[in-house]
């Protein structure tokens, strides 16, 4: 390990290439590299060394014949030392030859070597596939981070943010940045606030997204903005979100939806083919928000298999099964799904699933299975051949198949059958295709009901316009009406979503009163919007990415954690530095704040 008196901030030399970029081609050529210490083997006199950097690996060769002085050098050097070299590349000795490296042909026989810096025993190995906690990884994110798979999935990040900024220049859009520190307007979760010093009693919000301020940005006239801009939303956790966040924002004047979606089909296209070379095809299909209930129980499904919802109702009219025949008096509905007999489920599993749906759903889960000699199951002596008949050819039941019924409101129906399906999808893996569905749903509703609340409270956000062929239904069916809202899905995960925004000040305000809130409550949480719609506001929508979900979904892994370099845990706890933590009272009191428990 270098000796404090012999410490220099400054590398020996100058770095010529990196170490895994260095080729057959190179033989002959003197390098110099820097890198980590892989692996370090001693063999009988001859030292190898594996070095890594961002690029890959290379192996060195040190042999004290060649150079006394080096050889001796790496003599104390273990795994993650950062260490300096110069030599010359050669060939691999006939018959070591490593075919799974791109520098597998080549070795470096070093003639100089300098350890820049030691390294303590490691916490876990530095390597791809080995098993560790991802508790220790994220405390010990400075080493995770040196890992191949953390290195390649960030320089794939890059190159896809790359993408995205070169198809949305050469489209004529004008990068902007919008403040961190704004006012707090509700969007759906919490804010995070910001004390401010020099207005005690007054806080900042940081943005849930930049919403409000693209808007603002087609009515300042920039007609086409974009940012790569970061959000904060204080919510639960989950493997596929966090506290904080980068989406890609868009905004246009004047668009249709299918202007926006041409866009955005572009960019994602782009992204496709710079980070992976895979030439995906615009224009996707198109799928209403009711088709994606109604098909898969979900409005962002995975296209990708089979397994889609069927509604049964119709066959059970007249039904003596009692449980059935309650559900159906009340105008409620009967939904199954048929897993074809190639993927059998056990009476044990049949069980186990019953079990998950009361439990998770507090709902009944009814099955039935189609054997030669008929249909086998506990409910299967109550139903006639003619309801037997019918739901065979609506479900498309087969000897060997099962069907599996969910009864009740299909609002709830629908969603609980919808999960069954990812469930059988990931039990029989066919939602491990490396297939590309791509595709749009469209025509969500503008407005649900919260039953917590006791109020109605946007799908999107109080800022999406209604579908123009609803207008009227604002008055007389609000929950029915449609919004001109859309979002892109990519095999079951919503890559990103938008809308047409609404550029009439009374409509904006008719809005907000069906949400509950006053004309007084709009104007003070609103009021700079509302000014602005006054004069000349363009009509004008836009779209937002979740760049986490977009990488993760390119290298391949399940969690957002994987293609963030500093991510929180689900308890939003950063591990490596301990955020969240307790501040020094002199801060607290220079914001007038106190802890009070």
């Amino acid at each position: 390990m270098a000796k404090t008196e012999q410490y220099s901030p400054l590398p020996p030399w100058p770095r010529t290439d990196y170490c895994g970029a260095i080729r057959a081609t190179d033989v002959g050529r003197e390098v110099a590299l820097w890198g980590w210490v892989q692996t370090r083997r001693d063999h009988g006199g001859l030292i190898f060394i594996d070095l890594r950097d961002r690029d890959g690996i290379v192996q060195l060769v040190l042999n004290p014949a060649h150079d006394a002085a080096a050889h001796e050098a790496a003599g104390e050097t273990r795994s993650e030392f950062y260490i300096a070299v110069r030599g010359k590349v050669v060939r691999r000795a006939e018959g070591t030859v490593n075919g799974e490296l791109p520098t597998g042909e080549i070795e470096v026989l070093v003639s100089a070597f300098e350890t820049l810096s030691g390294s303590a025993p490691l916490p876990f190995q530095i390597a791809d596939g080995a098993a560790t906690a991802e508790e220790i990884r994220l405390k010990y994110r400075y080493l995770d981070l040196r890992r191949p798979e953390m290195q390649r999935n960030l320089r794939w990040r890059h190159q896809a943010l790359q993408a995205v900024r070169s198809h949305l220049d050469q489209n004529g859009f004008i990068e902007v940045e919008t403040p961190i520190l704004f006012k707090s307007t509700p969007e759906g979760a919490r804010d995070y606030l910001v004390p401010s010093r020099v207005n005690p009693g007054k806080f900042y919000a940081l943005p849930q997204s930049p919403q409000l301020l693209k808007q603002i940005l087609m009515i300042g006239g920039f007609d086409r903005y974009y940012q790569i801009a970061r959000c904060f939303r204080d919510e639960d956790l989950r493997a596929n979100r966090q506290p904080e966040f980068s989406q890609i924002d868009i905004e246009m004047t004047c668009p249709r939806p299918q202007d926006i979606q041409s866009i955005a089909e572009g960019m994602i296209a782009s992204v496709y083919r710079n980070v992976l070379d895979i030439d995906v095809k615009p224009p996707f299909p198109r799928m209403p928000y009711a088709e994606a209930m109604e098909r898969f129980g979900i409005d962002k499904p995975d296209t990708r298999f089979g397994l889609e919802l069927k509604n049964l109702t119709a066959a059970f009219a007249g039904t003596s099964f009692k449980v059935f025949a309650e559900i159906l008096a009340r105008a409620e509905s009967v939904y199954g799904i048929n897993v074809p007999g190639d993927h059998a489920l056990s009476r044990r599993e049949l069980d186990e699933l019953t079990e998950s749906v009361k439990s998770r759903h507090a709902m009944g889960l009814a099955w039935i299975k189609a054997g030669e000699g008929g249909w086998q199951g506990p409910i299967a002596k109550y139903l006639s051949d003619g309801e037997r008949a019918a739901a065979t050819a609506v479900s498309g039941l087969k000897a060997g198949g099962t069907l599996l019924m969910v009864a009740g409101p299909p609002d709830k129906v629908r969603p609980v059958l919808g999960d069954i399906r990812l469930q059988l999808a990931a039990k029989f893996g066919l939602d491990k295709s490396d297939q590309l569905k791509f595709l749009w749903v469209t025509d969500f509703p503008l407005f649900d009901y919260s039953a917590d609340d006791k109020r109605m409270v946007s799908v999107n956000h109080p800022f999406t316009a209604p579908n123009p062929d609803d207008l009227a239904m604002l008055d007389s069916a609000p929950l029915k009406t449609r919004a001109l809202a859309y979002d892109m899905v990519l095999n079951g995960q919503e890559l990103g979503g938008g809308s047409i925004r609404i550029h009439s000040r009374e409509l904006q305000l008719k809005v907000f009163e069906l949400l509950g809130l006053t004309r007084e409550e709009a104007t003070d949480r609103f009021g700079f919007l509302l000014d602005a719609l006054r004069y000349g506001a363009p009509p004008h929508g836009g779209i937002a990415f979740g760049v986490d979900r977009i990488c993760m979904m390119l290298c391949g892994t399940e969690s957002l954690r994987d293609v963030i370099a500093f991510p929180k845990t689900q308890k939003a706890v950063d591990p490596m530095s301990g955020a969240p933590s307790e501040v020094d009272p002199r801060q607290l009191k220079e914001l007038w704040i106190k802890v009070t428990s």
